[in-house]
């Protein structure tokens, strides 16, 4: 579902993270690891630079060789601030991946348990790009407040972003998955739903996708969402409606598909 260090992305100045992280060859499944994340921030004129370290410990003594990289988030910037939505989804997808952790990056997708190694900071910029560049009607923290109005039940969440659709054909109602790519929305007009993008589900199923939306990054703003949603309480007579819709969708018919 903005601070003066936030400002420096919104005149698209580079943002770009430092890590270095110590990790042991996968050469056993039975190894333990642990996290013990130290950071430190230099703030210079005008960029803004963070530098993180990692210590990873494994039970079994090994050697432990360091890797060094550059996460940047001006790739997503440049295509968000260009309205390319498609290609900004895709590099949304490979940031998590890389923010994860090298495990996942060798894997090439996420575990829902990897979701707490990324950093704060970082979810943030990526949320915070999209809502900028969608008038706040995309991202991560768009997506947790709807979420939260449904009652944390996806089935009604897929349907109320769009990512479900109900077939008509059907004597029954029944809702389906859309067809990726095809069938999803790549532009921002009025019809398209609010929270539509970005579309974790392609990554990892709801597991995941329920990470994110509950990452400490997105809890503080849980108060601040409820107070809004009080001033919404029976304003539309549509509310009452689509909800009377939803109800008992769990009795209907649905395809349990998560590959999108």
């Amino acid at each position: 579902m903005a601070t003066s260090s936030w400002n420096s992305i919104c005149h698209k100045k580079p943002l770009r993270r430092r890590h270095s992280i110590d990790c042991h060859p996968s050469t056993a499944t039975s190894y333990s690891f642990f996290l013990k994340p130290t950071t430190t921030s230099t703030a210079t004129t005008p960029s803004l630079s963070h530098t993180t370290t990692f210590a990873i410990s494994s039970t079994t003594p090994t050697a432990t060789p360091s890797a060094n990289q550059t996460v940047s988030f001006d790739v997503l910037q440049q295509h968000l601030s260009s309205r390319n939505f498609r290609e900004a989804d895709e590099e949304t997808r490979r940031l998590l991946i890389v923010l994860a952790g090298e495990a996942a990056q060798k894997r090439g997708y996420v575990f829902f348990s990897e979701v707490q190694f990324i950093q704060e900071s970082d979810l943030k910029t990526i949320d915070e790009l999209w809502k900028q560049y969608s008038d706040n009607k995309f991202g991560y923290s768009v997506q947790k407040k709807i979420w939260e109005k449904m009652n944390r039940d996806f089935t009604k969440f897929f349907i109320k972003v769009g990512w479900m659709k109900k077939l008509e054909s059907s004597e029954v109602e029944q809702y389906n998955y859309r067809s990726f790519p095809t069938e999803f929305i790549w532009g921002m007009d009025e019809n398209t739903p609010e929270g539509h993008l970005p579309l974790t589900n392609a990554l990892r199923g709801t597991q995941l996708l329920s990470s994110i939306l509950t990452h400490p990054v997105f809890i503080g703003n849980e108060e601040e969402e409820g107070a809004g949603d009080e001033k919404e309480k029976g304003v539309s007579e549509g509310k009452g409606k689509e909800n009377e819709g939803l109800k008992g969708l769990r009795n209907r018919v649905f395809k349990s598909d998560y590959s999108f």
